[in-house]
C-alpha cells in the first residue's frame, strides 16, 4: 500500500512489520501509464488490454469467501507460467493444500493487531474467517463487517519478515481484487532495516495498490526519504476494455535491479524509476526487502466504507520472486 503506515504507527517501527499499511500516495501523483504494449518510460503512454473474462468476486451471501472468478493457474508452475525470459524463480508460494489449510508459517507470518496507521478502521487477525486456502489453489483475504477487538471491521495481513528477505529480483503476485468503497488492498514491500532507520528511509516499493472503488486503475509507488505519503514516486496503469480487477486474476509485478525498479501489470510495463527521479534526494533501494499482503478497511486513502458491500475478498493465485 502506499505507506503513511509507519509514520502513521511509530510505536511498532522496531518489529519486523512497523509499517501498518502501504504509504498513502496521491490519488493523481505521478505520471499516468496506460496499459499499453511495450515498454513505457516513466512518463508513460496510452494503449488499451483486452478485456478480462468476467465473474464474481467476493464472498458469498453466507459470509463464507466464494470460488474467485477466475480459476486459473492454481498449483505448481506449469508450461504456461514459466519464468519470464531472464528471471529464475527462486521463491514462490501457490497455496496449495485442502480447503481451510492455514498460512504457510515457513514462508509468511500473520501481523495480528488494530492497525493505528492511515486512520484505518480493521483488526487484522489469523482467524479463518478472514484468511485461508480454498482447496483449488488459492488463498483468500477476507474484510468483515463485524464487531471485534473494539474494531467494527476485521480482516487478514501476512508478512515474510523474518523468513523470506531479498535484495533485487522480479517480485509477482496474480491477484484478483475485493470491489466496495472503502477497501485499500495491496501488495508490497518494506526495508527489512525499518525497525533501524524508520519509514521512510527503509524504502517502500508498492507493487499493487487500488482502492475499491477505482478498480480500473493500479498505483505503483516508491516511498523514500523526502518522496512519501501524498506525494512519492508513482504512477498509474489503467485497465481497457470495460472490465476491472475484481472481475479475474491478473498479474501485478515489480522488477527490482541496481537503480531501477520497472512496475507491471499483465506483463505490460507501465512505469520505470531510477534515481534520476528524484531530483538529488536519497535512492533506498539497496538492501533487503520483505513482502506484505494485505486488505485495509477505510481510512485516509479510500475514505470510509460502504457497509454494503461486506463481506468482500481478495483471492491470492500464487506469490513468486524471481533472480537473475
Amino acid at each position: 500500500m502506499s505507506l503513511m503506515a509507519c509514520a502513521g504507527n511509530a510505536a511498532d517501527a522496531g518489529t519486523a512489520d512497523g509499517a501498518g499499511s502501504a504509504g498513502m500516495p496521491s490519488a493523481t501523483a505521478g505520471s499516468v501509464g496506460v496499459a499499453g504494449a511495450g515498454a513505457l518510460d516513466s512518463g508513460g503512454s496510452s494503449g488499451e488490454v483486452g478485456a478480462p473474462a468476467s465473474g464474481a468476486g467476493g464472498a458469498t451471501e453466507t459470509g463464507e469467501a466464494g470460488a474467485p472468478s477466475d480459476a486459473g493457474a492454481g498449483g505448481a508452475p506449469s508450461e504456461e507460467d514459466t519464468p519470464p525470459v531472464g528471471w529464475n524463480l527462486v521463491w514462490g508460494d501457490e497455496f496449495d493444500g485442502v480447503k481451510g489449510t492455514p498460512l504457510d508459517k515457513a514462508k509468511w507470518k500473520y501481523s495480528v493487531s488494530g492497525n493505528n496507521a492511515n486512520n484505518e478502521l480493521e483488526y487484522y487477525t489469523d482467524r479463518p474467517e478472514n484468511s485461508g486456502t480454498d482447496g483449488e489453489g488459492h488463498f483468500f483475504i477476507t474484510a468483515r463487517k463485524e464487531t471485534y477487538k473494539g474494531r467494527n471491521y476485521t480482516s487478514a495481513k501476512f508478512i515474510s519478515a523474518g523468513i523470506f528477505q531479498r535484495r533485487y529480483g522480479r517480485f509477482e503476485a496474480r491477484l484478483q481484487l475485493p470491489a466496495g468503497k472503502g477497501l485499500w488492498p495491496a501488495f508490497w514491500a518494506l526495508g527489512s532495516n525499518i525497525g533501524d532507520v524508520r519509514w521512510p528511509n527503509c524504502g517502500e516499493i508498492d507493487i499493487m495498490e487500488t482502492m475499491g472503488s477505482q478498480l480500473t486503475i493500479n498505483r505503483g509507488s516508491l516511498h523514500g526519504p523526502g518522496y512519501s505519503g501524498g506525494n512519492p514516486l508513482t504512477a498509474q496503469f489503467h485497465l481497457q476494455g470495460g472490465s476491472d480487477f475484481s472481475k479475474a486474476f491478473h498479474v501485478f509485478a515489480a522488477e527490482w535491479e541496481e537503480n531501477v525498479v520497472r512496475f507491471y501489470v499483465d506483463d505490460q510495463l507501465y512505469e520505470t524509476r531510477t534515481p534520476k527521479d528524484l531530483n538529488g534526494k536519497r535512492w533506498v533501494y539497496d538492501h533487503d526487502f520483505y513482502m506484505i499482503l494485505n486488505v485495509a478497511v477505510g481510512g485516509t486513502f479510500p475514505g470510509a466504507p460502504d457497509n454494503s458491500v461486506f463481506p468482500q475478498t481478495m483471492w491470492i493465485d500464487y506469490v513468486r520472486v524471481y533472480g537473475r
